[in-house]
């Protein structure tokens, strides 16, 4: 007479591994792993915190203001040969700003008039410095000048490298660079369309004196 098997085996079974079925209780699901391309956004975002890898070498950051200065993308309302829109308060602050970079001996000097060329200023105030050092002197001399007169910066960007100094006077914002800087970021050339303001002498400086001379 043929004896049945009990369904949980005999000794035989000790050995064998138990096969799960997915009636037991004891049964994991299977874990669905993501596809090569869904992995490689979180592994991008993870190279990008990495600090072990080399990338290319960037410039310098531009100061905030100064990431706005783009060449208009339609004709100006005002063009250089044409009357200027500035207020008479924001030229005599460009003026004063520039008189006190060249008594701090300041090269390259420029102001420019955009007035109805970009909505956040009238006057850009340009200048150049032969060292950090220099660069640091203009910005603090401009700034106690611009005190006697009761106007003080809105914001100064730029003091800790003093590679560009950048401060806001409201309608007038001033560039205090070095030589490779200034050549860097071109300025000068975004704005060539741009009017330029002659600059007084200083007092106690001849029309015949060099007032940049060391």
């Amino acid at each position: 007479m043929a004896t049945t098997k009990r369904a949980g085996g005999g000794d035989k079974d000790k050995g064998r591994p138990r096969i799960h079925s997915s009636h037991d209780g004891g049964f994991a699901p299977r874990v669905k792993r993501a596809k090569p391309e869904a992995r490689a956004p979180k592994r991008a975002a993870a190279d990008a915190k990495r600090t072990d890898v080399k990338r290319p070498a960037a410039a310098p950051a531009a100061p905030s203001r100064v990431r706005k200065v783009r060449a208009p993308a339609s004709p100006p309302t005002a063009s250089a040969a044409g009357p200027s829109v500035a207020s008479d308060e924001s030229r005599a602050i460009a003026i004063a700003i520039a008189v006190a970079g060249m008594e701090k001996k300041a090269v390259g000097l420029e102001i420019l008039d955009v007035a109805g060329k970009v909505d956040y200023a009238d006057f850009l105030v340009l200048m150049t410095g032969r060292s950090d050092r220099q660069v640091a002197a203009l910005a603090q001399g401009i700034e106690e000048a611009l005190r006697k007169k009761n106007k003080r910066p809105l914001s100064v960007e730029g003091q800790t490298h003093a590679s560009w100094i950048l401060m806001d006077y409201g309608d007038v914002v001033v560039h205090v660079f070095q030589d490779d800087a200034r050549s860097l970021y071109d300025i000068d050339g975004l704005w060539l369309d741009a009017r330029r303001i002659p600059i007084p002498l200083p007092e106690g400086v001849r029309a015949g004196d060099d007032p940049l001379r060391d």
